[in-house]
């Protein structure tokens, strides 16, 4: 039996959610690191929110912004996670495998527009 690919880019996206915010359970709490949870968890949920809404799409058009905008949300987060690395808020172990697991949906999305573009 044959997994849809659309369904399974739906569970990564949303794992990739969970795992950046269970990621920041132990930061420590100040007024700094409050400020960039907020900002990380923001963008790291929009991954798979964007994602979904660019499913749902009513033109190729707009499937193309959709993912685009899910695309720049992931680049987004790896933003803020170099930042929690470059703090010492999170470890490098931690910050290797979520910046490459963005670092993968960020091409999976690149590759999705662009092959959309083409038709």
């Amino acid at each position: 039996m044959r997994q849809d690919p659309l369904k399974d880019l739906k569970v990564r996206t949303k794992r990739f959610a969970l795992s950046v915010i269970r990621s920041l359970w132990e930061v420590k709490k100040t007024t700094e690191s409050d400020a960039l949870k907020k900002q990380i968890i923001r963008s790291a949920s929009s991954v798979g929110a964007n994602y979904r809404s660019a499913c749902r799409a009513r033109s190729r058009a707009d499937f193309i912004s959709k993912i685009k905008i899910a695309l720049e949300e992931a680049d987004e987060t790896q933003y803020w996670l170099e930042l929690f690395f470059e703090l010492r808020l999170i470890e490098e172990k931690v910050f290797t495998e979520l910046h490459k697991e963005a670092d993968e949906l960020i091409a999976i999305f690149v590759a999705s527009a662009k092959t959309a573009q083409q038709k």
